[in-house]
């Protein structure tokens, strides 16, 4: 009893903390008419194979982007996040990748850098170009025939019809077959997506936020504390509640088709390092809007593409803190965007 009466205090003091920053975040000018292509020189395709569904999402960056990335889940499936290390030479990436189908997925990004090369970016060398396409890739194999998985033609198709138009949400890309609440086992899970915010402070600067949310946890919104999206209960009609789940032992980390993605942009100028503690503090967001998350059995990961065209001193703490926001914001939107499939409905389908 003591115990539930202090998650219950916890749970106050969390509203009342969301009361006291919506009321600050009124000061700025919030956008998602387009979400992460907000930021100019950001476009962002998908591809979806709708047979399983699965399928990739692409985030182009062609002019270049100083890059950073933050893995926190422990069974990640990723391409070149080596190469965002700030101990390493290469600085600035000119896509983006994110893909269902697992490792194999990770395919997708050779197309991504078929089609840059094709238009001649990337690091030049002699008569080749390079272009730097860090990836990575969640476990969707149990929806549909896991046979079926992105490719490096889907990625192609992706960056091909990629625009700075407002991004598409829901069931497509990489989120097509991505699932949320798996504590109690797939049987009880529900559909995830894509979904993207994004912030616009009244000195220019914007921060904004792109997820392919695929959690074993499940989606609560931050506003009021609220399970949206998550474990059913047995006969499916409610949802259970992670958070008391973990409290009475009945989650079970069991492998499972799990993996949260997320890409961070905004138009400041920041450093490897500075974008780098970007991604890290943009992991806050999950950790807003999942529970649990970053487990054993999720590959949690965040990128951070900093386009540089707001010149002028930039504050990555601000910067950080904002992308922590937005990314719990896109978190909650990829649920309620996401439309129900066979076996795995949508919060908009337990809302009726």
């Amino acid at each position: 009893m003591l115990r539930m009466r202090g998650y219950r205090a916890a749970f106050v003091a969390a509203i009342a903390a969301t009361s006291l920053l919506q009321a600050h975040a009124q000061q700025a000018v919030r956008s998602v008419a387009k979400g992460l292509t907000d930021v100019p020189g950001i476009k962002v395709g998908h591809f979806t194979l709708q047979e399983r569904p699965t399928g990739c999402t692409v985030i182009l960056a062609e002019a270049g982007a100083v890059a950073g990335v933050d893995v926190r889940g422990a069974a990640p499936a990723t391409r070149e996040t080596d190469l965002l290390n700030p101990m390493n030479s290469v600085q600035i990436a000119h896509a983006i990748g994110l893909s269902g189908g697992s490792a194999f997925g990770l395919d997708a990004a050779s197309g991504v850098m078929r089609y840059l090369e094709e238009r001649k970016i990337g690091f030049a060398f002699g008569l080749a170009r390079v272009p730097i396409v860090p990836a990575a890739a969640l476990f969707d194999l149990g929806v549909g025939d896991g046979r079926i998985r992105p490719t490096a033609d889907c990625g192609y198709q992706a960056a091909r019809t990629a625009s700075d138009g407002a991004v598409v949400e829901g069931n497509v890309g990489a989120g097509a077959g991505a699932t949320v609440g798996k504590a109690g086992g797939m049987s009880r899970a529900m559909k995830g997506g894509i979904g993207t915010a994004s912030i616009m402070m009244p000195d220019g600067l914007i921060v904004a936020a792109l997820v392919a949310t695929n959690g074993m946890g499940d989606v609560i919104d931050p506003e009021n504390g609220r399970v949206i999206s998550g474990g059913r209960s047995a006969d499916g009609s409610n949802l259970d509640d992670a958070r008391i789940l973990l409290h009475t032992g009945a989650i079970k980390f069991r492998m499972a088709e799990n993996t949260t993605l997320g890409v961070v942009a905004t138009n400041a100028i920041l450093t490897k390092t500075e974008a780098t503690r970007v991604a890290e503090m943009a992991h806050d967001g999950y950790a807003r809007s999942i529970v649990p998350v970053h487990t054993p059995v999720d590959g949690d990961t965040i990128f951070t593409l900093a386009t540089g065209v707001r010149t002028g001193a930039a504050d990555a703490g601000l910067i950080g803190a904002l992308a922590a926001d937005v990314m719990a914001q896109a978190v909650v939107r990829s649920v309620r965007q996401a439309t129900g499939i066979a076996g795995f409905p949508a919060a908009k389908d337990l809302q009726r």
